[in-house]
Protein backbone atom coordinates (compact mmCIF):
# COMPACT_ATOMS: atom_id res chain seq x y z
CA UNK A 1 0.00 0.00 0.00
CA UNK A 2 2.82 2.39 0.87
CA UNK A 3 4.23 1.89 -2.49
CA UNK A 4 1.25 2.09 -4.18
CA UNK A 5 0.83 5.48 -2.41
CA UNK A 6 4.69 6.50 -3.11
CA UNK A 7 4.00 5.63 -6.46
CA UNK A 8 0.81 8.16 -7.08
CA UNK A 9 2.58 10.83 -4.96
CA UNK A 10 5.23 10.49 -7.63
CA UNK A 11 2.73 10.62 -10.35
CA UNK A 12 0.83 13.30 -9.20
CA UNK A 13 3.85 16.03 -7.83
CA UNK A 14 2.93 18.82 -5.91
CA UNK A 15 5.44 21.46 -4.53
CA UNK A 16 4.45 24.17 -2.09
CA UNK A 17 4.66 27.93 -2.79
CA UNK A 18 4.92 31.17 -1.25
CA UNK A 19 2.70 33.76 -2.68
CA UNK A 20 3.14 35.47 0.56
CA UNK A 21 6.48 36.41 0.48
CA UNK A 22 8.45 38.29 -1.95
CA UNK A 23 5.58 40.24 -4.22
CA UNK A 24 6.78 41.61 -7.39
CA UNK A 25 4.72 44.22 -9.29
CA UNK A 26 4.06 41.31 -12.01
CA UNK A 27 1.27 38.87 -10.36
CA UNK A 28 2.73 36.29 -12.37
CA UNK A 29 5.84 36.04 -11.07
CA UNK A 30 5.52 35.02 -7.10
CA UNK A 31 2.95 32.48 -8.78
CA UNK A 32 5.96 30.82 -10.55
CA UNK A 33 8.38 31.75 -7.96
CA UNK A 34 6.41 29.60 -5.04
CA UNK A 35 6.35 26.33 -6.91
CA UNK A 36 10.07 26.42 -6.79
CA UNK A 37 10.48 27.83 -2.79
CA UNK A 38 10.32 24.20 -1.09
CA UNK A 39 10.76 25.49 2.46
CA UNK A 40 7.94 27.38 2.98
CA UNK A 41 4.17 26.89 3.03
CA UNK A 42 2.26 26.95 0.35
CA UNK A 43 -0.87 28.84 0.21
CA UNK A 44 -1.47 27.72 -3.07
CA UNK A 45 -0.22 24.07 -3.99
CA UNK A 46 0.46 23.30 -7.40
CA UNK A 47 0.26 20.02 -8.87
CA UNK A 48 1.80 18.73 -12.43
CA UNK A 49 1.36 15.74 -13.87
CA UNK A 50 4.07 13.25 -14.06
CA UNK A 51 4.86 13.67 -18.14
CA UNK A 52 5.63 17.42 -17.52
CA UNK A 53 8.71 18.50 -16.09
CA UNK A 54 8.53 21.03 -13.39
CA UNK A 55 11.61 22.97 -13.78
CA UNK A 56 11.10 23.18 -17.38
CA UNK A 57 7.52 24.12 -16.86
CA UNK A 58 8.43 27.02 -14.52
CA UNK A 59 11.57 28.29 -16.67
CA UNK A 60 9.31 28.33 -19.71
CA UNK A 61 6.41 30.53 -18.11
CA UNK A 62 9.26 32.54 -16.19
CA UNK A 63 10.92 33.18 -19.75
CA UNK A 64 7.67 34.28 -20.77
CA UNK A 65 7.25 36.44 -17.86
CA UNK A 66 10.67 38.25 -18.22
CA UNK A 67 9.95 39.07 -22.09
CA UNK A 68 6.88 40.88 -20.63
CA UNK A 69 7.68 42.38 -17.31
CA UNK A 70 11.68 43.69 -16.48
CA UNK A 71 12.30 41.70 -13.65
CA UNK A 72 15.55 40.73 -11.91
CA UNK A 73 14.18 37.02 -10.69
CA UNK A 74 16.83 35.23 -12.95
CA UNK A 75 19.33 36.58 -9.91
CA UNK A 76 17.09 35.91 -7.33
CA UNK A 77 14.59 33.71 -7.97
CA UNK A 78 16.34 30.29 -10.41
CA UNK A 79 16.99 28.69 -7.09
CA UNK A 80 16.07 25.02 -8.43
CA UNK A 81 15.16 22.46 -6.68
CA UNK A 82 15.12 18.82 -7.94
CA UNK A 83 12.13 17.13 -8.64
CA UNK A 84 12.89 13.97 -6.92
CA UNK A 85 15.17 14.71 -3.43
CA UNK A 86 14.64 18.19 -3.11
CA UNK A 87 18.40 19.12 -3.06
CA UNK A 88 18.81 22.77 -4.04
CA UNK A 89 21.03 23.69 -7.03
CA UNK A 90 23.68 26.41 -7.17
CA UNK A 91 22.21 30.12 -6.71
CA UNK A 92 22.36 31.68 -9.81
CA UNK A 93 24.05 35.09 -9.72
CA UNK A 94 24.32 38.02 -12.17
CA UNK A 95 28.12 36.72 -12.79
CA UNK A 96 26.59 32.90 -13.16
CA UNK A 97 23.71 32.31 -15.14
CA UNK A 98 21.17 30.31 -13.70
CA UNK A 99 21.72 26.21 -14.35
CA UNK A 100 18.99 24.01 -15.63
CA UNK A 101 18.67 20.28 -15.58
CA UNK A 102 19.26 19.61 -19.12
CA UNK A 103 22.93 21.52 -18.37
CA UNK A 104 21.27 24.63 -20.61
CA UNK A 105 22.18 28.18 -18.79
CA UNK A 106 19.60 30.48 -18.84
CA UNK A 107 21.25 34.49 -18.76
CA UNK A 108 20.07 36.60 -16.33
CA UNK A 109 17.59 39.59 -16.97
CA UNK A 110 19.57 42.98 -17.10
CA UNK A 111 17.83 44.91 -15.11
CA UNK A 112 18.34 48.99 -15.41
CA UNK A 113 20.20 50.89 -12.24
CA UNK A 114 20.04 54.00 -11.04
CA UNK A 115 23.77 55.85 -10.85
CA UNK A 116 24.57 58.83 -8.65
CA UNK A 117 26.69 60.41 -10.71
CA UNK A 118 26.22 62.54 -13.73
CA UNK A 119 29.42 62.25 -14.98
CA UNK A 120 29.29 59.96 -18.30
CA UNK A 121 32.43 57.86 -17.27
CA UNK A 122 32.03 57.92 -13.71
CA UNK A 123 28.05 56.89 -14.59
CA UNK A 124 29.51 54.09 -16.24
CA UNK A 125 32.44 52.85 -14.09
CA UNK A 126 29.63 52.57 -11.53
CA UNK A 127 26.47 50.87 -13.77
CA UNK A 128 29.78 48.22 -14.35
CA UNK A 129 30.15 47.98 -10.40
CA UNK A 130 26.26 47.35 -9.84
CA UNK A 131 26.34 44.78 -12.62
CA UNK A 132 28.95 42.73 -10.89
CA UNK A 133 27.40 42.84 -7.26
CA UNK A 134 26.07 39.34 -6.59
CA UNK A 135 22.53 38.81 -5.46
CA UNK A 136 21.98 36.07 -2.87
CA UNK A 137 18.64 35.01 -1.65
CA UNK A 138 17.96 34.29 2.30
CA UNK A 139 17.04 31.04 3.40
CA UNK A 140 15.63 32.70 6.33
CA UNK A 141 14.60 35.44 8.46
CA UNK A 142 17.15 38.15 9.28
CA UNK A 143 15.88 40.67 10.49
CA UNK A 144 17.04 43.93 9.12
CA UNK A 145 13.73 44.32 7.47
CA UNK A 146 12.89 45.95 10.83
CA UNK A 147 14.77 49.03 10.39
CA UNK A 148 11.75 51.36 9.63
CA UNK A 149 10.19 50.16 12.77
CA UNK A 150 13.01 51.65 14.96
CA UNK A 151 13.37 54.45 12.85
CA UNK A 152 10.08 55.17 13.66
CA UNK A 153 10.22 54.06 17.78
CA UNK A 154 13.70 56.74 17.60
CA UNK A 155 11.54 59.42 15.78
CA UNK A 156 8.78 59.19 17.98
CA UNK A 157 10.69 59.49 20.86
CA UNK A 158 12.93 61.87 20.38
CA UNK A 159 9.81 64.20 18.66
CA UNK A 160 9.92 66.77 15.15
CA UNK A 161 10.72 70.11 15.02
CA UNK A 162 9.22 72.43 11.99
CA UNK A 163 9.98 76.38 11.75
CA UNK A 164 7.88 78.69 9.44
CA UNK A 165 7.58 81.87 8.70
CA UNK A 166 4.96 84.02 7.57
CA UNK A 167 5.38 87.33 5.69
CA UNK A 168 3.71 90.06 4.26
CA UNK A 169 1.91 93.30 4.95
CA UNK A 170 -0.84 94.13 8.29
CA UNK A 171 -4.00 92.85 8.24
CA UNK A 172 -3.90 89.70 5.81
CA UNK A 173 -4.53 87.44 8.63
CA UNK A 174 -1.48 85.83 8.56
CA UNK A 175 -2.09 85.30 12.78
CA UNK A 176 -5.45 83.85 11.85
CA UNK A 177 -3.81 81.52 9.42
CA UNK A 178 -1.69 80.15 11.57
CA UNK A 179 -3.76 79.18 14.28
CA UNK A 180 -6.31 77.82 11.80
CA UNK A 181 -3.75 75.45 10.21
CA UNK A 182 -2.74 74.27 13.19
CA UNK A 183 -5.77 74.09 15.15
CA UNK A 184 -4.31 76.16 18.04
CA UNK A 185 -4.39 79.40 19.20
CA UNK A 186 -0.82 80.19 19.10
CA UNK A 187 -0.96 83.90 18.30
CA UNK A 188 -3.05 85.37 21.30
CA UNK A 189 -6.31 87.39 20.77
CA UNK A 190 -5.41 91.26 19.71
CA UNK A 191 -7.37 93.80 21.48
CA UNK A 192 -8.07 97.65 19.64
CA UNK A 193 -8.31 100.19 21.93
CA UNK A 194 -8.38 103.16 19.82
CA UNK A 195 -5.94 104.61 17.33
CA UNK A 196 -4.23 106.73 19.67
CA UNK A 197 -3.27 103.74 21.36
CA UNK A 198 -1.40 101.84 18.22
CA UNK A 199 2.21 102.68 17.97
CA UNK A 200 3.53 102.95 13.92
CA UNK A 201 6.79 100.56 14.21
CA UNK A 202 9.92 102.24 12.22
CA UNK A 203 11.00 99.64 10.99
CA UNK A 204 10.57 95.86 10.15
CA UNK A 205 10.68 93.68 13.65
CA UNK A 206 11.62 90.04 13.49
CA UNK A 207 8.92 87.86 16.56
CA UNK A 208 9.31 84.14 17.08
CA UNK A 209 6.83 82.07 18.75
CA UNK A 210 7.32 78.48 19.66
CA UNK A 211 4.78 75.47 21.18
CA UNK A 212 4.83 72.30 22.00
CA UNK A 213 2.11 70.39 19.87
CA UNK A 214 1.25 66.90 20.51
CA UNK A 215 -1.44 64.98 18.25
CA UNK A 216 -1.88 61.19 18.74
CA UNK A 217 1.40 60.60 21.01
CA UNK A 218 3.92 62.54 18.10
CA UNK A 219 5.32 65.48 19.60
CA UNK A 220 5.88 68.50 17.56
CA UNK A 221 8.14 71.73 18.65
CA UNK A 222 6.50 74.72 16.61
CA UNK A 223 8.19 77.89 15.42
CA UNK A 224 6.23 80.72 14.26
CA UNK A 225 8.25 83.72 12.79
CA UNK A 226 6.62 87.00 12.35
CA UNK A 227 7.46 89.80 10.45
CA UNK A 228 5.45 92.76 11.77
CA UNK A 229 5.59 95.63 9.84
CA UNK A 230 6.52 94.51 6.79
CA UNK A 231 5.32 96.75 3.73
CA UNK A 232 3.59 99.04 6.32
CA UNK A 233 5.72 102.07 5.39
CA UNK A 234 5.32 104.93 2.38
CA UNK A 235 9.10 104.24 1.57
CA UNK A 236 9.44 99.76 2.11
CA UNK A 237 13.24 100.20 0.20
CA UNK A 238 15.61 98.03 1.90
CA UNK A 239 12.56 96.23 4.12
CA UNK A 240 13.41 92.86 3.21
CA UNK A 241 16.53 93.43 4.93
CA UNK A 242 15.79 92.22 8.32
CA UNK A 243 13.95 89.44 7.08
CA UNK A 244 17.26 88.05 5.18
CA UNK A 245 19.23 89.05 8.05
CA UNK A 246 17.34 87.26 10.37
CA UNK A 247 17.33 84.17 8.03
CA UNK A 248 21.17 84.41 7.12
CA UNK A 249 21.97 84.74 11.50
CA UNK A 250 20.14 81.05 11.85
CA UNK A 251 21.90 79.47 9.11
CA UNK A 252 24.92 81.04 10.77
CA UNK A 253 24.15 79.67 14.54
CA UNK A 254 23.35 76.07 12.91
CA UNK A 255 27.24 76.57 10.94
CA UNK A 256 28.45 77.18 14.40
CA UNK A 257 27.06 74.61 16.13
CA UNK A 258 28.33 71.62 13.46
CA UNK A 259 31.89 73.48 13.60
CA UNK A 260 32.00 72.23 18.09
CA UNK A 261 33.67 69.53 18.92
CA UNK A 262 30.45 68.29 20.50
CA UNK A 263 27.57 68.03 18.00
CA UNK A 264 25.16 65.63 20.20
CA UNK A 265 22.04 68.37 20.61
CA UNK A 266 22.04 70.66 17.70
CA UNK A 267 19.23 72.26 17.93
CA UNK A 268 17.88 73.40 13.92
CA UNK A 269 16.25 76.61 14.37
CA UNK A 270 16.78 77.31 10.46
CA UNK A 271 13.37 78.42 8.52
CA UNK A 272 12.01 75.37 6.82
CA UNK A 273 9.17 77.51 5.17
CA UNK A 274 8.32 80.74 4.13
CA UNK A 275 4.48 81.40 3.84
CA UNK A 276 4.29 84.54 1.57
CA UNK A 277 1.26 86.53 1.54
CA UNK A 278 0.05 88.22 -1.42
CA UNK A 279 -2.50 91.12 -1.34
CA UNK A 280 -5.84 90.10 -3.01
CA UNK A 281 -5.39 92.91 -5.39
CA UNK A 282 -6.62 90.75 -8.63
CA UNK A 283 -3.80 92.66 -10.87
CA UNK A 284 -0.38 91.11 -10.27
CA UNK A 285 2.57 91.12 -8.14
CA UNK A 286 3.47 94.68 -6.69
CA UNK A 287 7.15 95.65 -7.47
CA UNK A 288 7.97 94.94 -3.55
CA UNK A 289 6.19 91.02 -3.73
CA UNK A 290 8.97 90.87 -6.74
CA UNK A 291 11.69 92.21 -4.99
CA UNK A 292 11.38 89.92 -1.76
CA UNK A 293 10.55 87.14 -3.13
CA UNK A 294 13.39 87.70 -5.49
CA UNK A 295 15.66 88.30 -2.33
CA UNK A 296 14.16 85.01 -0.45
CA UNK A 297 13.82 82.34 -2.86
CA UNK A 298 17.66 81.35 -2.78
CA UNK A 299 17.39 80.91 1.02
CA UNK A 300 14.24 79.74 1.90
CA UNK A 301 11.13 77.59 0.52
CA UNK A 302 8.56 79.92 -0.84
CA UNK A 303 5.30 79.25 -0.47
CA UNK A 304 2.99 82.08 -1.89
CA UNK A 305 -0.57 82.34 -0.84
CA UNK A 306 -3.43 84.36 -1.82
CA UNK A 307 -4.79 86.29 1.37
CA UNK A 308 -8.21 86.85 2.07
CA UNK A 309 -9.68 85.04 -1.17
CA UNK A 310 -13.00 85.11 0.20
CA UNK A 311 -13.07 89.29 -1.75
CA UNK A 312 -12.73 87.90 -4.78
CA UNK A 313 -14.65 85.53 -7.02
CA UNK A 314 -14.25 82.14 -8.45
CA UNK A 315 -13.23 83.88 -12.22
CA UNK A 316 -10.67 86.71 -10.46
CA UNK A 317 -8.83 84.16 -8.55
CA UNK A 318 -8.44 82.05 -11.54
CA UNK A 319 -6.95 85.15 -13.48
CA UNK A 320 -4.91 86.18 -10.62
CA UNK A 321 -3.04 83.18 -10.03
CA UNK A 322 -2.05 83.40 -13.64
CA UNK A 323 -0.41 86.45 -13.61
CA UNK A 324 1.39 85.57 -10.65
CA UNK A 325 2.57 82.93 -12.18
CA UNK A 326 3.73 84.57 -14.98
CA UNK A 327 5.67 86.76 -12.86
CA UNK A 328 7.31 84.45 -10.78
CA UNK A 329 8.47 82.66 -13.87
CA UNK A 330 9.62 85.94 -15.55
CA UNK A 331 12.01 87.23 -12.85
CA UNK A 332 12.61 83.50 -12.23
CA UNK A 333 11.88 82.88 -8.85
CA UNK A 334 12.21 79.51 -7.01
CA UNK A 335 8.93 78.32 -4.99
CA UNK A 336 8.74 75.14 -3.10
CA UNK A 337 7.86 72.48 -5.72
CA UNK A 338 7.08 68.78 -3.84
CA UNK A 339 9.78 66.25 -5.11
CA UNK A 340 9.01 63.35 -7.45
CA UNK A 341 10.42 59.75 -6.37
CA UNK A 342 10.54 56.86 -9.02
CA UNK A 343 8.62 54.58 -6.76
CA UNK A 344 5.91 56.84 -6.40
CA UNK A 345 2.45 54.97 -7.51
CA UNK A 346 -0.22 56.76 -9.40
CA UNK A 347 -2.19 57.54 -6.55
CA UNK A 348 0.62 59.84 -5.21
CA UNK A 349 1.94 61.75 -8.20
CA UNK A 350 -2.01 62.25 -9.23
CA UNK A 351 -2.10 64.33 -5.07
CA UNK A 352 1.08 65.97 -5.78
CA UNK A 353 0.10 67.37 -9.08
CA UNK A 354 -3.45 68.16 -7.56
CA UNK A 355 -1.39 70.27 -5.07
CA UNK A 356 0.68 72.42 -7.43
CA UNK A 357 -1.80 72.51 -9.62
CA UNK A 358 -3.48 74.72 -6.69
CA UNK A 359 -0.19 77.55 -6.21
CA UNK A 360 -0.45 79.72 -5.00
CA UNK A 361 -3.16 78.43 -2.31
CA UNK A 362 -6.04 81.22 -2.40
CA UNK A 363 -6.55 80.81 1.75
CA UNK A 364 -9.38 81.89 4.04
CA UNK A 365 -8.81 81.67 8.09
CA UNK A 366 -10.96 81.95 10.58
CA UNK A 367 -11.09 80.70 14.12
CA UNK A 368 -14.24 80.20 15.32
CA UNK A 369 -16.74 77.91 14.68
CA UNK A 370 -20.09 78.27 12.92
CA UNK A 371 -23.01 76.36 12.11
CA UNK A 372 -23.82 76.05 8.61
CA UNK A 373 -27.42 75.72 7.01
CA UNK A 374 -27.65 71.82 7.54
CA UNK A 375 -26.54 72.04 11.38
CA UNK A 376 -23.32 71.20 11.04
CA UNK A 377 -20.30 73.05 13.22
CA UNK A 378 -17.76 74.30 10.32
CA UNK A 379 -14.69 76.45 11.16
CA UNK A 380 -15.55 79.62 8.71
CA UNK A 381 -17.26 82.89 7.97
CA UNK A 382 -20.62 84.04 7.76
CA UNK A 383 -21.96 86.88 5.39
CA UNK A 384 -25.06 88.08 4.54
CA UNK A 385 -25.01 86.36 1.28
CA UNK A 386 -23.98 82.80 2.60
CA UNK A 387 -20.66 80.95 4.62
CA UNK A 388 -17.54 79.65 3.52
CA UNK A 389 -16.26 77.11 5.04
CA UNK A 390 -12.42 76.94 5.52
CA UNK A 391 -11.69 73.08 4.95
CA UNK A 392 -14.31 72.70 2.23
CA UNK A 393 -12.00 72.50 -1.03
CA UNK A 394 -15.08 73.91 -3.00
CA UNK A 395 -14.94 77.51 -0.86
CA UNK A 396 -10.61 78.04 -0.92
CA UNK A 397 -7.74 76.61 -0.80
CA UNK A 398 -7.03 75.64 2.66
CA UNK A 399 -6.91 72.25 3.11
CA UNK A 400 -4.36 71.82 -0.18
CA UNK A 401 -1.94 74.14 1.87
CA UNK A 402 -2.27 72.34 4.85
CA UNK A 403 -1.90 68.85 2.99
CA UNK A 404 1.59 69.91 1.43
CA UNK A 405 2.99 72.25 4.29
CA UNK A 406 2.13 69.76 7.37
CA UNK A 407 0.39 66.37 6.04
CA UNK A 408 2.59 65.21 2.91
CA UNK A 409 5.65 67.47 2.37
CA UNK A 410 6.40 68.56 5.59
CA UNK A 411 10.12 66.33 5.90
CA UNK A 412 10.23 67.34 2.56
CA UNK A 413 10.59 70.91 3.14
CA UNK A 414 13.27 70.26 6.05
CA UNK A 415 15.28 67.84 3.86
CA UNK A 416 15.09 70.49 0.75
CA UNK A 417 16.52 73.12 3.28
CA UNK A 418 19.65 71.03 4.60
CA UNK A 419 20.55 70.07 1.53
CA UNK A 420 20.01 72.36 -1.00
CA UNK A 421 19.26 75.85 0.84
CA UNK A 422 21.87 75.17 3.37
CA UNK A 423 24.32 73.71 1.61
CA UNK A 424 24.52 76.14 -1.18
CA UNK A 425 24.91 78.96 1.78
CA UNK A 426 26.95 77.06 3.76
CA UNK A 427 29.62 76.26 0.64
CA UNK A 428 29.31 80.42 -0.10
CA UNK A 429 30.42 81.38 3.28
CA UNK A 430 33.31 78.87 3.78
CA UNK A 431 34.73 80.38 0.27
CA UNK A 432 34.37 83.66 1.49
CA UNK A 433 36.55 82.87 4.22
CA UNK A 434 38.85 80.98 2.24
CA UNK A 435 38.31 77.52 2.87
CA UNK A 436 37.72 75.21 -0.23
CA UNK A 437 36.61 71.62 -0.27
CA UNK A 438 38.60 69.48 -1.97
CA UNK A 439 36.78 68.04 -5.01
CA UNK A 440 39.03 64.73 -4.98
CA UNK A 441 37.20 63.88 -1.62
CA UNK A 442 35.08 60.71 -2.26
CA UNK A 443 35.54 61.08 -5.69
CA UNK A 444 34.88 58.10 -8.11
CA UNK A 445 38.36 57.06 -9.10
CA UNK A 446 38.70 56.44 -12.87
CA UNK A 447 42.01 55.70 -14.50
CA UNK A 448 41.20 57.48 -17.74
CA UNK A 449 39.61 60.75 -15.95
CA UNK A 450 42.75 60.30 -14.06
CA UNK A 451 45.32 60.28 -16.38
CA UNK A 452 43.25 63.21 -18.25
CA UNK A 453 43.41 64.99 -15.34
CA UNK A 454 47.32 64.49 -14.91
CA UNK A 455 47.81 65.86 -18.30
CA UNK A 456 45.79 68.91 -17.88
CA UNK A 457 47.19 69.18 -14.84
CA UNK A 458 51.03 68.75 -16.10
CA UNK A 459 49.87 71.36 -19.69
CA UNK A 460 49.48 74.12 -17.29
CA UNK A 461 52.45 73.29 -15.33
CA UNK A 462 54.50 73.47 -18.79
CA UNK A 463 52.32 76.56 -19.47
CA UNK A 464 53.12 78.46 -16.49
CA UNK A 465 56.37 77.45 -16.73
CA UNK A 466 56.93 78.84 -19.93
CA UNK A 467 55.20 81.96 -19.09
CA UNK A 468 57.67 82.80 -16.21
CA UNK A 469 60.56 81.95 -18.46
CA UNK A 470 59.41 84.68 -21.28
CA UNK A 471 58.35 86.94 -18.20
CA UNK A 472 62.12 86.49 -17.05
CA UNK A 473 63.57 86.81 -20.54
CA UNK A 474 61.50 89.92 -21.38
CA UNK A 475 62.66 91.73 -17.93
CA UNK A 476 66.55 90.85 -19.03
CA UNK A 477 65.63 92.11 -22.27
CA UNK A 478 64.27 95.63 -21.10
CA UNK A 479 67.19 95.78 -18.52
CA UNK A 480 70.36 95.07 -21.37
CA UNK A 481 67.90 98.09 -23.19
CA UNK A 482 68.13 100.04 -20.67
CA UNK A 483 71.76 100.22 -20.15
CA UNK A 484 72.75 100.38 -23.69
CA UNK A 485 70.24 103.40 -24.04
CA UNK A 486 72.25 104.55 -20.82
CA UNK A 487 75.44 104.44 -22.21
CA UNK A 488 74.38 105.81 -26.03
CA UNK A 489 73.14 108.87 -24.20
CA UNK A 490 76.36 108.98 -22.04
CA UNK A 491 78.24 108.70 -25.17
CA UNK A 492 76.32 111.13 -26.94
CA UNK A 493 77.30 113.28 -23.55
CA UNK A 494 80.42 113.11 -24.63
CA UNK A 495 80.41 113.60 -27.39
CA UNK A 496 78.80 117.16 -27.53
CA UNK A 497 81.14 118.29 -24.84
CA UNK A 498 84.32 117.08 -26.80
CA UNK A 499 83.14 118.79 -29.71
CA UNK A 500 82.22 121.96 -27.86
CA UNK A 501 85.63 122.12 -26.75
CA UNK A 502 86.61 121.63 -30.10
CA UNK A 503 84.61 124.39 -31.30
CA UNK A 504 86.31 126.64 -28.14
CA UNK A 505 90.14 125.74 -29.77
CA UNK A 506 89.07 126.22 -33.01
CA UNK A 507 88.05 129.66 -31.97
CA UNK A 508 90.62 130.69 -30.22
CA UNK A 509 93.34 129.94 -32.92
CA UNK A 510 91.11 132.10 -35.46
CA UNK A 511 91.60 134.83 -33.22
CA UNK A 512 95.09 134.61 -33.14
CA UNK A 513 95.54 134.31 -36.73
CA UNK A 514 93.25 137.10 -37.26
CA UNK A 515 95.47 139.29 -35.02
CA UNK A 516 98.80 138.43 -36.15
CA UNK A 517 97.85 139.22 -39.84
CA UNK A 518 96.52 143.02 -38.23
CA UNK A 519 99.79 143.21 -36.99
CA UNK A 520 98.88 143.90 -33.57
CA UNK A 521 100.60 141.99 -30.93
CA UNK A 522 99.08 140.05 -28.72
CA UNK A 523 97.66 141.15 -25.76
CA UNK A 524 99.45 139.43 -22.56
CA UNK A 525 98.10 137.79 -20.33
CA UNK A 526 100.19 138.97 -17.84
CA UNK A 527 103.03 141.66 -17.22
CA UNK A 528 106.52 140.55 -16.82
CA UNK A 529 109.20 142.28 -14.40
CA UNK A 530 111.82 143.26 -16.03
CA UNK A 531 115.44 142.00 -15.69
CA UNK A 532 118.47 144.29 -14.26
CA UNK A 533 121.98 143.74 -14.05
CA UNK A 534 122.65 144.78 -11.29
Amino acid sequence: MAVKELEAARETRIYPGSLHRHQRSNPAVPLYRSMLDLDSPSLQPIAIQKEESMEDWVSEKLSLTARKHITNDWADILCFYTATNGVPSVAPTRASPAPQPNGKAIPPQEVPQSVSSTDPKIAAQQASDMRNIVRRKLTGYVGFANLPNQWHRKSVRKGFNFNVMVVGESGLGKSTLVNTLFNTSLYPPRERKGPSLDIIPKTVSIQSISADIEENGVRLRLTVVDTPGFGDFVNNDESWRPIVDNIEQRFDAYLDAENKVNRMNIVDNRVHACVYFIQPTGHALKPLDIEVMRRLHTKVNLIPVIAKADTMTDEEIIAFKARILADIKHHDIQIFEGPRYELDDDETIAENNEIMSKVPFAVVGANSEITSADGRKVRGRKYPWGIIEVDNEEHCDFVKLRQMLIRTHMEELKEHTNNALYENYRSEKLTALGVAQDPSVFKEVNPAVKQEEERTLHEQKLAKMEAEMKMVFQQKVAEKESKLKQSEEELYARHREMKEQLERQRMELEEKKSRIESGRPLEEKGKRKGFSLR
